[in-house]
């Protein structure tokens, strides 16, 4: 374990009236604990789990690898700034880490093909080949491969994405080996109840307020896939 827990500030939030402000969840949660080396955030979209989480790379100074942002129409000021309502504790020390995001990964990719053909010797930390010879979902998994068995914190944004649920599998061993050394922290936002069956992992809802634990098999995504697997034909009216 890296972090022991998370505290959202409350006096220092700049708003009660914009995204993810007004949010009655972050309004209502003080403390976010982690109690294992593996997390998942979950909840429904627009329920802050991946904003709470690009805060925690931003206030543990992990970079994320990100083109520039586009001109938009109506922007929110406030979008960005809850990170600085965010106090981390540390269990060791302050460790190095990543962020995984399927865009961010897409530019990292990107930046790390320029790099190799300056030095080739790069892709040694990426399993020896360019990640743009390989499919989306090949490429990500290459990389949860040589990156994740390194000590450091590892926040992971719905990297289910791009996965079918064979590497969603695959990933889930990753995420198993890794952590039994004690050398590795996750915390993951995700959708797939197939990563949510990690064993030993603590799943938090984001789906009421406060944030709360919550068992596997309590989750609306195991209930809802089970409950279309077994009778889908109730879903296709």
């Amino acid at each position: 374990m890296h972090i022991n827990k998370v505290e959202l500030l409350h006096e220092k939030y700049p708003t009660r009236d914009y995204y993810p402000f007004n949010l009655d969840l972050l309004q209502k949660t003080s403390i976010v604990e982690f109690i294992s080396p593996i997390t998942f955030f979950i909840g429904e979209n627009g329920t802050g789990k991946s904003t709470l989480l690009r805060s925690i790379a931003e206030r543990t100074f992990i970079h994320i690898w990100e083109s520039p942002t586009v001109r938009r129409v109506t922007p929110n000021p406030y979008e960005r700034q809850l990170a600085g309502a965010v106090k981390i504790t540390w269990a060791d020390g302050r460790v190095t880490g990543s962020y995984f995001g399927s865009q961010v990964f897409n530019h990292f990719v990107s930046i790390v093909e320029e790099w190799a053909a300056a030095d080739p010797a790069v892709l040694d930390y990426l399993g020896g080949r360019s990640l743009l010879t390989l499919s989306h979902g090949q490429s990500m998994i290459a990389f949860f491969k040589s990156r994740y068995h390194l000590k450091g914190l590892y926040l992971l944004d719905e990297p289910e994405t791009a996965l079918s649920p064979k590497s969603q599998l695959e990933l889930m061993q990753v995420l198993t080996q890794a952590s039994r050394g004690g050398q590795v922290q996750f915390i993951i936002a995700t959708h797939s109840p197939i990563l949510l069956a990690t064993p030993g992992a603590t799943i938090y809802s984001f789906d009421q307020a406060p944030i709360q634990t919550i068992c596997y098999e309590d989750t609306e995504y195991f209930r809802f896939y089970k409950d279309f697997l077994n009778d889908r034909e109730k879903y296709l009216c």
